[in-house]
């Protein structure tokens, strides 16, 4: 740490989230302990996990991979589901600004306080690809919860960014992270590499994953966005929150098979 850093007390600095309290909207059912998880407490859990790992190298306990025992159930299967790419902004700038072990911590913290956002809003972890989490909430039997679920998901992960991460982070003077999410729905297809049923690769191809892709990839940092099919799943209170997006010079090309433009909603703060 260099004399311009900030030092913490050794206790875990107090930062309260901005609010009035719990946003009832945003409560969240773990799958696991089925315990009823408020977003001021997420917050203040991401807080002291990052916290311990910035001071004292505190790695995450592991988890149990759900998604995998999952997917290994149904594989060769087709399934509904909905389909959350969260990528963290400029992580390339991070790990040119800062050492090696401290860019591990941060990108290490990033992927798993998404990754529990993701299990707290009922829905697996598919993998981590780089500075990106991909998660998946099936929809074979419900269409309406996962899609629900997975915008209240993307919204919990915007908070505990900007109320939970950058916080912790400001206390070192490191730069505040920024998520781009995108999610869409749709059918995809499990897949297993491999004759071995308990350990080849399993996974999931189709064009929603695609799509989710390249939705995230339009969204400007800190901006969620969701495909046509997702927004009509939602509820009509959740529905007010978005607007259509309006693409300018060709940017959004991806069409319907009936050759219309598939129309994509923006999140509004």
């Amino acid at each position: 740490m260099t004399s311009s850093e900030k030092k913490p007390s050794a206790d875990m600095p107090e930062v309260k989230p901005s609010g009035k309290g719990p946003d009832l909207i945003d409560m969240m059912l773990s799958k696991s302990s089925e315990r009823v998880v408020d977003s001021e407490t997420l917050i203040k859990e991401t807080q002291n996990r990052v916290w311990r790992a910035l001071k004292s190298g505190y790695e995450y306990s592991p988890q149990e991979d759900e998604s995998d025992t999952f997917l290994r159930k149904h594989v060769f299967s087709r399934m509904k589901m909905v389909v959350l790419y969260v990528d963290l902004v400029g992580s390339t700038q991070i790990t040119l600004d800062l050492p090696e072990d401290k860019v591990a911590i941060i990108i290490t913290c990033f992927a798993q306080e998404m990754a529990q956002t993701i299990r707290h809003h009922g829905g697996f972890v598919l993998k981590f690809v780089g500075d990106a989490v991909i998660g998946y909430f099936p929809a074979e039997e419900n269409q309406l919860q996962p899609a629900d679920n997975a915008v209240m998901c993307a919204k919990s992960m915007l908070s505990v960014i900007q109320k939970g991460i950058n916080p912790i982070l400001n206390q070192y003077d490191y730069p505040d992270l920024a998520i781009k999410v995108g999610i869409d729905y749709g059918q995809n297809m499990i897949v297993r590499y491999g004759s071995d049923a308990t350990k080849s690769h399993v996974d999931i191809l189709g064009p929603v994953m695609n799509i989710a892709a390249k939705i995230q990839s339009m969204a400007k940092p800190n901006q969620i966005l969701i495909g046509d099919d997702v927004y009509n799943r939602i509820h009509p209170s959740i529905q007010n929150s978005f607007e259509k997006a309006v693409w300018k010079n060709n940017e959004w090309k991806y069409n319907r098979d009936d050759g219309t433009l598939y129309p994509i909603w923006i999140h509004l703060d």
